[in-house]
């Protein structure tokens, strides 16, 4: 047992003295010591569950002989941070998460690990740990947030920021705003839609790390304790197995995990994680990759925000091992991967056909193609993410001219004042990783636009990103970034952008030779950083890395 650096031989009774203090008996010595990693908090609508999640973990650690230890990670919650200084932290606090787990794993050595995340960047973080640690792990999530609802429509967290953008339009009073205000978020759970913690929640189960259920079974069921339960007696499992995350993580997984994500129409955030994840798993994935898997998969479902269906009725209809079975059908699917439960052959035979509404069938996809794009060209040489799947149709192609903004609160004001016209092009720049820093979500500008009635007629390109929760032609992860002297850098107000989703092409119409002199012109911008954000700014690389660290 690894845990037996820390509990054997003589030479261990001072460490041995310390586990007492903790009330641990004979018998408990001798038995495997399990992790449990927990990103429990009292303010994150997500997580405040967790807790009671975690308990339910270390009971079942305990019904199948281990021995568990919790300790808590950070975690952002990105609706709280959205459009302030504190959105610089998000994408962050992934490296802060997983470094951390790693400290803690090495300097107290355990045999397994249950990881409980459930929001935006913890998922991915705590998978980039269960990487780098490889150590037999399991993941269960919080799970989603039920929809809210307010004169009999259901509705979610993105409609509430679109609201905002209605309040300032003119379209809907302050009472109107306030009743949605009180509805749109009525349990804990991650928020209700297919943004990037559902995202992330789905992508774990498909890619074989956590069981069945846990991206899509609600955080106030019973049956999420019943899984958190049977996750804490199945790491043991996994421990006398052997079974580690190189054993699962490997090339195959990572395309049913991208199958799974398109047929889904998942957060583009997803591409920016699992690029980063098969980075530390030592696994070959770049956005050429997810392009070809994009363009042969085609979108099975369509989720909140590109629609009123919500992750509670794709869990009542069989969740992700239900699109699964309907994607091996098709044969996209590598049946013979290992996940935390047997192999995903055995995972979705007992799973009900698709029920051809909520998840469509091969014949009678809602497109032929994924939910998400990659697009370049030469204003994104090195590509750029659209979730196309939330893309009204007369958005697919759309040319106008560039409205330029140094920073989202600069857009963002412009929006909202009323200076954004049909038929423009916003261009948010300056918001990537190493220029934010931190690659800000644009939550905020795109909600905008839509509740201001222009989501059908203005396009928007940031080497920043969006939330799960944007909706229509909001092009992000430009890259390179501006800050890097990437082409958005040149681009100039009034210039033609030609923004061609169907194509997967977007264009500066200015010459070559114009561009040339335009970046002979152009400086670096000096940015005043200090504490944890400069550190991470010197560090980390492009969007199209997945904005990873260097090894």
């Amino acid at each position: 047992m690894r845990s037996d650096l820390m509990k054997d031989g003589y030479s261990r009774a001072p460490h041995r003295s310390l586990l007492r203090a903790l009330g641990l008996t004979d018998g408990e010595m001798k038995r495997p010591f399990v992790a449990v990693v927990n990103s429990a908090s009292d303010y994150i609508p997500g997580h405040r569950h967790l807790k009671e999640i975690g308990e339910a973990v270390k009971a079942g650690i305990r019904n199948a002989g281990g021995v568990p230890f919790e300790f808590n990670t950070i975690g952002v919650c990105d609706g709280l941070s959205m459009n302030h200084k504190g959105m610089k932290y998000s994408l962050c606090s992934r490296e802060l998460i997983a470094d951390s787990i790693e400290v803690m794993l090495t300097a107290h050595p355990l045999d397994a690990v249950v990881f409980v995340p459930n929001c935006d960047k913890i998922v991915p973080g705590m998978m980039l740990a269960a990487c780098r640690m490889n150590l037999p792990s399991i993941f269960v999530s919080g799970g989603p947030m039920l929809p809210g609802s307010h004169n009999g429509r259901r509705f979610g967290l993105s409609e509430m920021f679109e609201a905002v953008g209605s309040y300032s339009a003119g379209k809907i009073d302050e009472a109107e705003l306030c009743a949605l205000e009180k509805s749109a978020c009525p349990t804990c759970g991650s928020c209700s839609g297919m943004y990037t913690a559902n995202s992330m929640n789905c992508l774990t189960e498909a890619i074989g790390m956590a069981l069945p259920g846990n991206g899509s079974i609600p955080a106030v069921y019973g049956d999420r304790l019943a899984l958190a339960k049977t996750a804490g007696a199945r790491v043991m499992e996994l421990y006398e197995q052997n079974i580690r995350p190189s054993d699962i993580l490997t090339e195959k997984a990572f395309q049913n995990a991208l199958r799974s994500e398109m047929a889904l129409g998942c957060s583009t955030n997803s591409v920016l994680h699992l690029t980063a994840i098969a980075f530390e798993a030592g696994v070959k994935l770049d956005i050429d990759d997810i392009d070809a898997i994009s363009r042969s998969t085609p979108q099975l479902c369509k989720l909140n925000p590109a629609s009123e269906v919500f992750i509670t009725d794709l869990n009542e209809k069989g969740g992700i091992p239900a699109v699964f079975k309907e994607l091996a059908r098709g044969g996209m699917i590598h049946t013979d991967c290992l996940t935390v439960s047997g192999t995903v052959a055995e995972r979705i035979a007992p799973a009900p056909a698709a029920d051809g509404e909520i998840i469509r069938t091969l014949e009678n996809p809602f497109r032929e193609d994924g939910g998400i794009a990659v697009l370049k060209g030469n204003i994104a040489p090195d590509g750029a993410v659209v979730k196309q799947g939330a893309v009204v149709p007369e958005m697919m192609q759309h040319k106008g001219p560039a409205r330029c903004f140094d920073s989202e609160e600069a857009a963002t004001e412009a929006i909202l004042g009323g200076k954004i016209q049909a038929g423009d092009v916003v261009v948010i720049r300056y918001e990537g990783p190493k220029g934010g820093p931190g690659m800000r979500e644009m939550l905020t500008p795109t909600s905008a636009l839509v509740g201001s009635g222009l989501g059908s007629s203005v396009a928007l390109i940031t080497d920043g990103r969006f939330s799960g929760a944007t909706r229509g032609a909001a092009v992000g992860h430009v890259s390179p970034e501006a800050a890097a002297g990437g082409p958005i850098a040149l681009v100039e107000e009034g210039d033609l952008i030609n923004v061609d989703i169907t194509n997967r092409t977007m264009t500066l119409e200015v010459s070559d030779e114009e561009l040339e002199r335009r970046r002979a012109a152009w400086k670096p911008r000096e940015q005043q950083l200090s504490g944890y954000l400069k550190r991470y700014a010197s560090l980390v690389t492009s969007g199209s890395r997945g904005a990873v660290f260097e090894k």
